[in-house]
This record gives C-alpha cells, structure tokens and sequence, in this order.
C-alpha cells in the first residue's frame, strides 16, 4: 500500500498499481468529474498512470477550471489534429504541436499551404476522432527503439528531436492509429474534447531557423464548454476590429514601407500629433520627478557594446558593424552605457545620489521579419527609458518612487488594471548574494508599500538583478508587457562606476533601469487597440471639427475655427460642398470626438451645435461655453465622450 496526501490535506492508502482515476474515485468522485490530469510531487501525469512504488505521495487534480487542465486539453486536441491531418493527406511529415496562450498549434511538413476549405475538411475530420472516443495511451521506449519506430514512419523531424534528448527512454502516446513522440500529460480520451475550432494557418521554419525548411503551421484552440468557445470566438472578433494595424491605415496614424525596410515605422501627421501630446506629458512628468532629460548618439563604438556585454549576450539582436575610419560603430541596442558615460563625465559624491536621467532614446535590434507585427515587434523603436544611479541605503525608496510614477502614467492613459510579478534571482547570476537579497527585499518593499497584488516568478530575474515586470491589461482583458523595473549590480561594475562615499572612499552605485511605457511604438499600438482608435480627448489626434450645413455659414464656421486653433484645440474646418450627414460620418468614422456644426440658426446667434463622436448631441451654446466644456475634459485620465 501507498500513502497518498491529498492537496486538500486529506490523506489515504491505495494499491501500488492503482491508478490515479481509481485514486481519485475513491478518494472524492465530485472532483473526479472535474479532473483531466493529476500532478504527483509536482510532476504532470495522465489520470490513466498507475501509483507506482517508493514512499508516500503528494497528490493534486488538475481539474478544468486550471490553467494547466486547459493546457492538457488544448495540447490533446493538437495531437487529434495531426491525426486528422495525416489521415486526410498521406505523406504528410509531422513535427511539433504544442499548446500555447490562447490555444495549440501543429506543424506540418506539406508540399502546398493548407485553404480555409482544407481547415474545414480537416475539422471535420477531427469531429469524426473525437466522435470515435480513442483512448491515449502512454508507452515508455528506449531511445534506440523510439528512433527505430519514428524512422519506419518516415518521421524525420521526430528523428531530430530524439537524438537531441539526454535521456535514455522517452515516451510516446497513441490514439487510435496515430503514433506521436510527447511527454504528456493527455485526456483520458478524445471524447473529452467538446469545443474546438481551428483559427489559421501561416509559414513556420522549422525550429525558427530561417536556414530550415519553412512549415505549415495550423492554429487552433479548444475550450472544455461550447460557451467558453464562443466568447473566447467573439473576443477574436473584436481584436480584429480593435487592430491597430488596421486601424493605423483607417485613422491615417502611421505605416511601413518595404522600400524602406520591414520594421521600421513612418509617423504620419496624426499619428505624430498623438506622439507628441505623450511625449509632451512624460517630460513634464520627469521634470516634476526630479530627472533630468539627456540625448544620445544612434551609433556608438563597438568597444562601447563589447565592455556592457550586450556583444556577447546578445549578438544575434544587434547590427553588423559600420566601418568609421578604421573603427568599428553599431546602431545602439541599449540607451544603459551612453547614461553611464554622462555620469562618469564627472566625479560624483555620495550627496549627488540619486541621479536619474531619462531619455525617449531610440534603439534598433534585430528581429526575424516573421516575428514583426505592426508597432509592437519592430526594429526600430523608442525606449522610455531611464536610469537611476543610487547608493544603497536610497535603493528601495527609489523603487517605491518609480512604481508609484509607473501606476500614475499608466493610471493616465487609461489602464487601471494590471498583472505584476517579481522575479527573482537565476541560476546564473553576477553580483554578491547580499546585494541580491537588499535589491529584491526592496522591491518587494515597494510593491507592498504601494498595497499592489503580485506574484512570485522564481529565478526569472535577468542575470544582473531582479526585476518588477507590469502586464497592462486592455479593455477586452488582453496582457501587454510594457512597464519594467530592474535591479542592476553589473554595469557599474563592468564600467567601473563609482562615487565618494561618505568616509572620503570609493563606492560603487547601484543602477535602476526602468521603463514606464515600455516602447513608444508598442505603447502606441497598445493605446489603438485599447480604445479601438477613438482616443480620450487629451490624446486625439483632431479634438473637434467644425462642420457646415451651407456655403452661408462659411464665415461663421472659420471665425469659430480660428478661435478654437488660437486656444490651443486641435481643430480642423470642413466647409466642402458636401451634405452635412456625409460630413458627420466621416468624422465619426475619424472617431473625431466632436462635432460643432454651423447651420444659419448657428451663424446669426454666434453659437455651435455640438455633436458626440458616439451620436448624441448637445445643447446648442456660445464658443467660449464649447471651450469651457472642452477644457476641462482635456486633461490626462479625464472621461471622454
């Protein structure tokens, strides 16, 4: 007999052999009815694996309304999907088919790119597998067997894989006549799978190596509930509508030129417009902060790059060296080294700490075309970055004074509710271990200080120190990663940073990089998505319009043009010979946030009629009534219409 102890602190004793379905069977049927999976002193197994011999076991369910049971489901569902594939398309080479975010893919080795009419033909035929309620089966093999069985299938790519792995066994599942190389864990049978649906298809090299062969790779995703399927359908749908690349060619706000070169971004007037308002903000914000706003070079020495690390760490993000009279420059990957050298310019005192400089600097890494998407993967980008040089008596006062600036910018645009983690010191790690345990005690400290909900993300820390990284989530609960807060103890040290301490010797600081926004092209895409293009009004692009019933009210139309553009709203006049209803839909499909029409009523009593971007209108009043009104929405975080 086996002891077993259950997650809810129960106990129980069971036949070696037993298998975890009977475990559970016996020990709570209600939470059978909920599991998929069972973990076994931390380690995923299938419900079907049997208790096996040694001292007593630590027993959790995965049960459907986990992440990890979704993920068991979804990558069960990938696998029913290859048999589907294969089955339809002999010949067909497999290669992986994980689960992932928002539900699995499956790649596929085939002459020609699958069509929606093939997706079809192939969901279709998973319905059948599922229909069917094959069991999956797990089978342990030696390498040398595993290798032997995938080569007589003429499976390659699984070929590749086993040789790559350490260890001398591996395993294998099978449902029905499908045969697949996987850890596991997997549903007990394909009938457990009742919503799914395949979502695309795109070219994929193999093991993302642009010198492989490319793949076809089809999407999918699959949900325990037809309702969960539905809504996660219908948050699908208004992504696309909320598409800020799509909307980016709508609104007129940027674009991209192959002439140019892919992941480089074109800032078009309006989009320019918006930019600027944010960049306005964040340096009036600094300024209120205490930093100081520097400008650096695009280019830099190599020797720069090499002394930072970024050269060996990172040489496959970075461009190829430029030739200057002998020497060798690069775009810069990093603002971080460029803010060092203004520091080091000077001798610094331990009463000049802290010194913060920020800079909206922009910074280029290279990035795979297949891995560019709109603003937020590109190749150049600017970083809203800065740098706090600190003793280490101020660390954690400087890091509650940055959380607190990154909850207020963020707060400001609109984004209240947030995903945090703290991550904490890797295996492989520079500095000593008292100064790791100061700096992630300090952010903890901020982070407990400022009252805000955050999880642990053991040894996920950069090598130089922990890190805070803040997962915005938009209006549709989408994530987006973009604010960030780390510790660093190695580039003072590999630059040898240093200041007078307060006994006349030489200290070194402790850098703080941190970014509020992250990137202006993915905080931009964001803010699109965010607000599917209709910006508060601090933030719009054109703030109101004027608009004219006839050619008689021209003049009254510009005098109240002139009046807006003077008082500093963004302001445009449209007075074409147009019908006023066309004029209207096209500044709402600007998402133009108001409309002051001018009709003969308007010009003899000097007033606008305003109109809402959303329809409604307001009372007819005076010019300075309409400012008065505008003005004090025009603020950061203020409501809009």
């Amino acid at each position: 007999m086996i002891k077993v102890h259950f997650a809810t602190g129960e106990e129980g004793e069971f036949k070696e052999g037993s298998s975890f379905f009977e475990v559970l069977k016996a020990h709570n049927r209600e939470l059978l009815k909920k599991s998929v999976a069972v973990k076994v002193d931390g380690v995923l197994k299938d419900l079907g694996s049997a208790l096996g011999d040694g001292g007593p076991k630590k027993l959790e369910a995965v049960t459907s309304d986990t992440p990890e049971g979704l993920e068991v489901l979804r990558h069960s569902t990938a696998h029913v999907l290859a048999e589907a594939v294969q089955s339809l398309y002999p010949g067909v080479k497999v290669a992986i088919g994980p689960s992932i975010e928002d539900g699995f893919y499956y790649d596929f080795d085939v002459k020609t790119p699958f069509t929606p009419e093939d997706l079809e033909k192939i969901e279709g035929k998973m319905k059948e597998i599922i229909k069917g309620d094959h069991r999956f089966t797990r089978e342990e093999l030696s390498k040398d067997k595993a290798m032997e069985l995938f080569r007589s299938m003429g499976e390659g790519y699984k070929e590749e894989i086993i040789s790559e792995l350490d260890s001398p066994a591996v395993s294998v599942y099978k449902q029905s006549g499908f045969v697949d190389l996987c850890r596991g864990p997997h549903i007990p049978s394909t009938g457990w799978i009742k919503a799914f649906k395949l979502t695309g298809t795109a070219g994929a090299y193999w093991r993302g190596d642009e010198k492989n062969k490319m793949l076809q790779r089809v999407y999918g995703t699959a949900f325990f509930t037809k309702d969960e399927l539905k809504a996660y359908l219908e948050r699908v749908e208004e992504a696309k509508r909320r598409d800020h690349r799509k909307l980016g060619r709508e609104l007129d706000l940027f674009s991209t030129s192959e002439n140019i070169g892919s992941g480089l971004v074109l800032w078009h007037p309006k989009g320019s417009t918006v930019r600027r308002v944010i960049e306005d903000f964040w340096k009036a914000e600094h300024a209120r902060s205490d930093y100081s706003v520097v400008y650096t070079p695009h280019v830099a020495n190599l020797d720069l790059w090499k002394t930072s690390g970024h050269w060996d760490f990172y040489r496959e993000n970075l461009y190829s060296p430029m030739d200057v009279e002998g020497q060798d420059y690069i775009v810069k990957p990093m603002n971080c080294p460029f803010h060092i050298q203004i520091y080091k310019s000077a001798l610094r005192s331990y009463r000049d700490l802290p010194i913060r400089y920020a800079e909206l600097g922009t910074v280029y890494r290279y990035e795979r075309s297949g891995a560019l998407h709109g603003l937020l993967r590109v190749r150049g980008f600017t970083q809203d970055d800065a740098h706090i040089f600190t003793t280490p008596s101020q660390l954690e006062e400087e890091i509650k004074g940055v959380l607190k600036f990154v909850v207020f910018i963020l707060n400001s645009f609109g984004f209240n509710d947030f995903d945090i983690y703290l991550s904490t010191r890797p295996e492989k790690y520079v500095g000593d271990l008292a100064n790791w345990a100061k700096a992630e005690a300090a952010l903890k400290g901020a982070l407990e200080a400022a009252d805000l909900k955050y999880s642990i993300d053991p040894g996920e820390g950069v090598f130089y120190g922990p890190k805070i990284d803040i997962k915005i989530k938009d209006v549709i609960g989408r994530s987006w990663q973009c604010s960030t807060i780390q510790v660093d103890f190695n580039l003072p040290e590999r630059f040898d940073v240093t200041y007078r301490d307060e006994n006349g010797g030489e200290s070194r600081p402790i850098m703080i990089h941190r970014a509020l926004m992250g990137s202006l092209e993915r905080f931009f895409g964001c803010l699109v998505e965010h607000y599917a293009g209709a910006f508060p009004l601090w933030l719009a692009p054109v703030q109101a319009v004027v608009l004219t019933v006839t050619e008689r009210n021209d003049e009254h139309a510009k005098e109240v043009y002139r009046k807006l553009r003077a008082e500093g709203i963004r302001a445009e006049l449209d007075i074409r010979n147009e019908k006023l209803g066309f004029k209207i839909r096209e500044a709402q499909l600007q998402k133009i946030p108001y409309q002051l029409v001018i009709g003969d009523k308007e010009s003899e009593t000097g007033q606008v009629a305003p109109r809402l971007r959303g329809g409604a209108t307001l009372p007819a009043m005076s010019v300075d009534e309409f400012l008065a009104v505008i003005k004090a929405e025009n603020r950061p975080g203020a409501r809009t219409n």
